[in-house]
């Protein structure tokens, strides 16, 4: 092995005619000089150097712009008019919003309230329909009989 070449040489292969070649196929220079056959991805023959630039072309405005630019203004004077309009109704908002707050705040007050009435009305009738039982328990000695009496009332 040749320590000068890591690879050894490539056979050198007898020439193909130009009849042998299929198409598709093209003959090639490799960056180091070598000529192979390969596959061409592109055209073979260069494309056409661009002609010298004629005079530009007016072409129409599309309809998605025509359309666009005639409805910003529209779109604009909308905005315009509805900052005007909430300007205008700020004051009657604001008082609108302290009414409700006032609301807010009336329920909840009116719900505590009802609260409290309840809770006090149900321990008074709780409290007058409770039974009240006495028991009296007696036993003489340690082991002896118990005697009770229980009252209702």
């Amino acid at each position: 092995m040749n320590t000068e070449h890591p690879h050894p040489a490539a056979p050198v292969l007898p020439a193909m005619l130009a009849e042998e070649i299929p198409p598709g196929v093209q003959e090639v220079i490799l960056p180091n000089g070598e000529r192979a056959l390969a596959y061409s991805t592109g055209p073979t023959n260069p494309p056409p150097a661009p002609a010298a630039p004629a005079t530009p072309v007016a072409q129409p405005i599309p309809a998605w712009a025509k359309s666009t630019a005639l409805l910003a203004p529209t779109v604009g004077g909308g905005i315009a008019i509805a900052a005007v309009g909430l300007s205008a109704a700020a004051p009657g908002l604001i008082a609108v919003s302290h009414v409700l707050w006032s609301a807010v705040a009336a329920i909840a007050a009116g719900g505590t309230v009802a609260a409290v009435v309840i809770g006090r009305v149900r321990a008074r009738l709780t409290a007058a329909q409770r039974p009240h039982v006495t028991q009296h328990i007696t036993a003489k000695g340690l082991f002896g009989r118990a005697n009770g009496t229980i009252n209702h009332r």
